[in-house]
Protein backbone atom coordinates (compact mmCIF):
# COMPACT_ATOMS: atom_id res chain seq x y z
CA UNK A 1 0.00 0.00 0.00
CA UNK A 2 2.08 2.75 -1.40
CA UNK A 3 -0.73 5.32 -3.31
CA UNK A 4 -1.42 8.59 -1.08
CA UNK A 5 -4.69 8.20 0.24
CA UNK A 6 -6.85 6.97 3.19
CA UNK A 7 -9.96 4.43 3.42
CA UNK A 8 -12.82 5.07 5.87
CA UNK A 9 -13.39 2.64 8.38
CA UNK A 10 -15.63 3.98 10.59
CA UNK A 11 -17.66 7.17 8.93
CA UNK A 12 -19.19 8.10 12.65
CA UNK A 13 -22.29 10.04 12.98
CA UNK A 14 -21.13 13.13 10.17
CA UNK A 15 -17.93 13.70 8.85
CA UNK A 16 -17.11 15.68 5.85
CA UNK A 17 -14.35 17.33 3.94
CA UNK A 18 -14.06 20.54 4.72
CA UNK A 19 -11.03 23.84 3.80
CA UNK A 20 -12.05 27.42 3.71
CA UNK A 21 -15.31 27.15 1.92
CA UNK A 22 -17.13 29.08 -1.60
CA UNK A 23 -17.38 32.49 -0.05
CA UNK A 24 -18.66 34.85 -2.70
CA UNK A 25 -21.11 32.81 -4.65
CA UNK A 26 -24.25 33.87 -2.81
CA UNK A 27 -25.62 35.14 -5.90
CA UNK A 28 -25.23 31.84 -7.35
CA UNK A 29 -27.27 30.17 -4.88
CA UNK A 30 -24.47 28.47 -3.15
CA UNK A 31 -23.84 28.53 0.38
CA UNK A 32 -20.20 29.15 2.04
CA UNK A 33 -19.96 25.73 3.84
CA UNK A 34 -16.32 25.64 5.12
CA UNK A 35 -15.12 24.13 8.57
CA UNK A 36 -17.40 25.15 11.24
CA UNK A 37 -14.64 25.96 13.62
CA UNK A 38 -11.86 28.02 11.78
CA UNK A 39 -9.63 27.96 14.45
CA UNK A 40 -9.47 24.71 14.81
CA UNK A 41 -8.92 23.33 11.53
CA UNK A 42 -6.24 26.06 11.00
CA UNK A 43 -4.27 24.60 14.35
CA UNK A 44 -4.85 20.68 13.11
CA UNK A 45 -2.97 22.42 9.32
CA UNK A 46 -0.19 23.90 10.83
CA UNK A 47 0.53 21.04 12.77
CA UNK A 48 1.15 18.72 10.04
CA UNK A 49 2.61 21.59 8.07
CA UNK A 50 0.09 22.24 5.83
CA UNK A 51 -1.33 26.07 4.42
CA UNK A 52 -4.30 26.80 6.64
CA UNK A 53 -6.66 26.15 4.31
CA UNK A 54 -5.83 22.82 3.62
CA UNK A 55 -8.97 20.38 3.42
CA UNK A 56 -9.22 18.58 6.62
CA UNK A 57 -12.09 15.83 8.37
CA UNK A 58 -14.92 17.56 10.40
CA UNK A 59 -16.02 14.80 12.58
CA UNK A 60 -19.55 15.11 14.54
CA UNK A 61 -19.51 14.09 18.22
CA UNK A 62 -18.51 10.65 18.18
CA UNK A 63 -15.64 10.72 15.28
CA UNK A 64 -14.05 8.45 12.77
CA UNK A 65 -11.93 5.92 12.09
CA UNK A 66 -9.82 5.38 8.83
CA UNK A 67 -6.88 3.55 7.30
CA UNK A 68 -3.66 5.60 5.39
CA UNK A 69 -2.48 3.76 2.27
CA UNK A 70 0.61 5.39 3.32
CA UNK A 71 2.70 6.55 6.06
CA UNK A 72 1.34 9.66 6.99
CA UNK A 73 1.29 12.22 9.64
CA UNK A 74 -1.66 13.24 10.90
CA UNK A 75 -3.21 15.85 13.74
CA UNK A 76 -6.10 16.32 15.74
CA UNK A 77 -7.53 19.33 16.61
CA UNK A 78 -11.25 20.73 17.91
CA UNK A 79 -13.23 18.91 20.61
CA UNK A 80 -10.90 17.11 22.67
CA UNK A 81 -11.38 13.50 21.96
CA UNK A 82 -9.23 10.04 22.28
CA UNK A 83 -7.18 9.45 19.54
CA UNK A 84 -5.21 5.64 19.32
CA UNK A 85 -3.13 4.11 16.47
CA UNK A 86 -3.97 0.37 15.90
CA UNK A 87 -5.65 0.48 19.41
CA UNK A 88 -2.39 2.01 20.72
CA UNK A 89 -3.36 5.86 22.46
CA UNK A 90 -1.88 8.61 20.25
CA UNK A 91 -1.60 12.66 21.37
CA UNK A 92 -4.35 14.65 20.48
CA UNK A 93 -3.46 18.16 19.44
CA UNK A 94 0.19 17.03 18.24
CA UNK A 95 1.70 15.55 15.05
CA UNK A 96 1.36 11.57 14.99
CA UNK A 97 3.27 9.15 12.74
CA UNK A 98 0.60 6.62 11.29
CA UNK A 99 2.30 3.82 9.60
CA UNK A 100 0.72 2.29 5.93
CA UNK A 101 -2.21 0.11 6.90
CA UNK A 102 -2.52 1.41 10.16
CA UNK A 103 -5.94 2.58 11.56
CA UNK A 104 -6.29 5.63 12.90
CA UNK A 105 -9.48 5.87 15.16
CA UNK A 106 -10.51 9.60 16.18
CA UNK A 107 -12.96 8.90 19.44
CA UNK A 108 -16.23 10.59 20.80
CA UNK A 109 -15.77 14.13 21.82
CA UNK A 110 -14.86 14.27 25.38
CA UNK A 111 -16.10 18.18 25.57
CA UNK A 112 -17.33 19.90 22.67
CA UNK A 113 -18.68 18.75 19.47
CA UNK A 114 -16.49 18.72 16.46
CA UNK A 115 -12.90 17.01 15.99
CA UNK A 116 -10.64 18.01 13.41
CA UNK A 117 -8.56 15.42 11.32
CA UNK A 118 -5.54 17.05 9.51
CA UNK A 119 -3.41 14.93 7.10
CA UNK A 120 0.14 16.43 5.89
CA UNK A 121 -0.46 17.46 2.49
CA UNK A 122 -3.98 17.80 3.06
CA UNK A 123 -7.09 15.77 1.60
CA UNK A 124 -7.11 16.22 -2.24
CA UNK A 125 -10.54 15.46 -3.74
CA UNK A 126 -11.45 17.79 -6.84
CA UNK A 127 -12.53 20.81 -5.89
CA UNK A 128 -15.85 22.53 -7.00
CA UNK A 129 -16.01 26.18 -6.93
CA UNK A 130 -12.99 26.49 -5.56
CA UNK A 131 -13.41 24.75 -2.56
CA UNK A 132 -12.88 20.83 -1.76
CA UNK A 133 -15.57 20.81 1.14
CA UNK A 134 -18.99 19.03 1.60
CA UNK A 135 -21.83 21.16 1.47
CA UNK A 136 -24.77 19.69 3.18
CA UNK A 137 -27.73 21.89 1.91
CA UNK A 138 -26.56 21.97 -1.72
CA UNK A 139 -24.75 18.58 -2.44
CA UNK A 140 -21.75 20.29 -3.67
CA UNK A 141 -18.15 19.08 -2.89
CA UNK A 142 -17.71 15.22 -1.57
CA UNK A 143 -20.62 13.06 0.13
CA UNK A 144 -20.06 12.80 3.85
CA UNK A 145 -17.83 9.55 4.28
CA UNK A 146 -19.40 6.32 4.41
CA UNK A 147 -17.64 3.17 5.03
CA UNK A 148 -15.15 2.30 2.47
CA UNK A 149 -15.00 5.86 0.85
CA UNK A 150 -11.56 6.26 -0.17
CA UNK A 151 -10.00 9.62 -0.53
CA UNK A 152 -6.72 11.00 -2.22
CA UNK A 153 -4.37 12.46 -0.50
CA UNK A 154 -2.10 15.80 -1.57
CA UNK A 155 2.24 15.94 -1.79
CA UNK A 156 3.54 17.30 1.55
CA UNK A 157 4.15 20.61 1.67
CA UNK A 158 6.27 21.50 4.92
CA UNK A 159 7.62 19.72 7.92
CA UNK A 160 5.33 18.89 11.19
CA UNK A 161 4.86 21.46 13.90
CA UNK A 162 5.88 20.20 17.54
CA UNK A 163 4.61 22.14 20.33
CA UNK A 164 4.62 21.41 24.00
CA UNK A 165 0.86 23.27 24.35
CA UNK A 166 -1.77 24.35 21.56
CA UNK A 167 -4.27 27.06 22.50
CA UNK A 168 -7.86 25.44 22.68
CA UNK A 169 -10.52 27.35 25.09
CA UNK A 170 -12.73 24.63 25.30
CA UNK A 171 -16.18 24.54 24.31
CA UNK A 172 -18.09 27.09 26.29
CA UNK A 173 -19.51 26.23 29.44
CA UNK A 174 -22.25 28.94 28.61
CA UNK A 175 -22.18 30.30 24.47
CA UNK A 176 -22.88 34.06 24.52
CA UNK A 177 -23.28 35.32 20.88
CA UNK A 178 -22.79 39.24 20.29
CA UNK A 179 -25.16 40.20 17.90
CA UNK A 180 -26.25 43.51 15.80
CA UNK A 181 -29.89 44.11 14.76
CA UNK A 182 -30.88 42.07 11.68
CA UNK A 183 -32.89 44.05 8.31
CA UNK A 184 -36.18 42.90 10.06
CA UNK A 185 -35.99 43.56 13.80
CA UNK A 186 -39.57 45.85 13.16
CA UNK A 187 -41.29 42.57 12.38
CA UNK A 188 -41.08 41.71 15.88
CA UNK A 189 -42.52 43.40 19.05
CA UNK A 190 -40.02 45.59 21.76
CA UNK A 191 -41.30 42.21 24.06
CA UNK A 192 -39.63 40.47 21.53
CA UNK A 193 -36.29 42.41 21.55
CA UNK A 194 -36.18 42.74 25.37
CA UNK A 195 -36.80 38.68 25.06
CA UNK A 196 -33.84 37.83 23.01
CA UNK A 197 -31.44 39.87 25.00
CA UNK A 198 -32.10 38.73 28.13
CA UNK A 199 -33.40 35.43 28.03
CA UNK A 200 -31.71 31.92 28.52
CA UNK A 201 -31.46 29.67 25.35
CA UNK A 202 -30.47 26.15 25.38
CA UNK A 203 -28.86 24.91 22.23
CA UNK A 204 -31.15 22.03 21.04
CA UNK A 205 -30.04 18.87 19.71
CA UNK A 206 -32.10 19.64 16.85
CA UNK A 207 -28.90 21.72 15.14
CA UNK A 208 -26.44 21.10 12.07
CA UNK A 209 -24.04 22.46 9.69
CA UNK A 210 -27.31 24.42 8.56
CA UNK A 211 -27.72 25.94 11.69
CA UNK A 212 -27.98 26.32 15.00
CA UNK A 213 -31.10 25.85 16.67
CA UNK A 214 -32.42 26.71 20.11
CA UNK A 215 -34.64 25.53 22.78
CA UNK A 216 -36.37 29.10 24.77
CA UNK A 217 -38.89 31.54 24.83
CA UNK A 218 -40.63 32.22 21.73
CA UNK A 219 -40.02 35.85 20.34
CA UNK A 220 -43.30 37.53 19.30
CA UNK A 221 -43.93 38.59 15.96
CA UNK A 222 -45.32 42.39 15.72
CA UNK A 223 -45.72 41.97 11.56
CA UNK A 224 -48.09 38.46 10.73
CA UNK A 225 -48.02 36.87 7.39
CA UNK A 226 -45.50 35.80 4.81
CA UNK A 227 -42.11 37.66 4.15
CA UNK A 228 -40.60 37.80 0.18
CA UNK A 229 -37.47 35.05 -0.31
CA UNK A 230 -34.53 37.70 0.79
CA UNK A 231 -30.66 37.29 0.38
CA UNK A 232 -29.76 35.49 3.84
CA UNK A 233 -25.62 36.07 4.95
CA UNK A 234 -23.45 33.61 7.80
CA UNK A 235 -24.55 34.45 11.36
CA UNK A 236 -28.42 35.37 10.70
CA UNK A 237 -30.54 34.79 13.31
CA UNK A 238 -34.40 33.45 11.32
CA UNK A 239 -37.04 33.02 13.59
CA UNK A 240 -38.87 30.80 12.42
CA UNK A 241 -42.78 30.26 13.23
CA UNK A 242 -42.27 28.24 16.20
CA UNK A 243 -40.78 31.93 17.41
CA UNK A 244 -37.07 30.12 18.99
CA UNK A 245 -34.62 31.53 16.48
CA UNK A 246 -32.01 29.79 14.84
CA UNK A 247 -28.34 31.05 14.09
CA UNK A 248 -27.66 30.08 10.32
CA UNK A 249 -23.84 28.30 9.83
CA UNK A 250 -21.73 27.73 7.17
CA UNK A 251 -24.14 25.49 5.12
CA UNK A 252 -26.84 28.45 5.47
CA UNK A 253 -29.14 28.85 2.47
CA UNK A 254 -28.43 31.78 0.52
CA UNK A 255 -32.32 33.06 0.59
CA UNK A 256 -34.81 32.66 3.12
CA UNK A 257 -38.53 33.72 3.78
CA UNK A 258 -39.10 33.99 7.63
CA UNK A 259 -37.82 37.40 9.38
CA UNK A 260 -33.80 37.99 10.91
CA UNK A 261 -33.83 39.56 13.84
CA UNK A 262 -29.95 39.88 14.38
CA UNK A 263 -26.93 39.07 12.69
CA UNK A 264 -24.34 37.56 14.74
CA UNK A 265 -20.65 38.46 14.86
CA UNK A 266 -18.41 35.73 12.87
CA UNK A 267 -15.44 35.69 15.03
CA UNK A 268 -18.31 34.30 17.56
CA UNK A 269 -19.35 31.39 15.24
CA UNK A 270 -16.22 29.03 16.63
CA UNK A 271 -17.66 28.70 19.54
CA UNK A 272 -21.25 27.71 18.46
CA UNK A 273 -19.64 25.30 16.86
CA UNK A 274 -18.71 23.40 19.69
CA UNK A 275 -21.93 24.28 22.16
CA UNK A 276 -23.38 20.70 22.80
CA UNK A 277 -26.75 20.01 22.94
CA UNK A 278 -28.45 21.67 26.49
CA UNK A 279 -25.77 24.48 26.74
CA UNK A 280 -27.46 27.68 27.77
CA UNK A 281 -26.96 30.51 25.26
CA UNK A 282 -27.18 34.37 25.56
CA UNK A 283 -27.46 36.96 22.62
CA UNK A 284 -26.11 40.11 23.51
CA UNK A 285 -27.53 42.81 21.24
CA UNK A 286 -25.18 45.87 20.30
CA UNK A 287 -26.26 48.70 18.63
CA UNK A 288 -25.30 49.81 14.53
CA UNK A 289 -21.92 50.02 14.06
Amino acid sequence: MTDRAFAVVRAGALTSVQDRGRPGHAHLGVPRSGALDGPARDLANRLVGNPSGAAVLETTLNGCAVRPRCAVTVAVTGAPCRVTVDGRPAAWGAPVRVAAGAVLDVGSAADGVRSYLAFAGGIACEPVLGSRSTDLLSGLGPAPLTHGTVLPLGPVVGPPVYADAVPWQGPPRELVLRAGPGPRTDWFTARALRTLATAVYRVSPAGNRIGLRTEGPPLERAVEGELPSEGMVLGAVQVPPDGRPVVFLADHPTTGGYPVIAVVRERDLAAAAQAAPGTHLRFVLAGKG
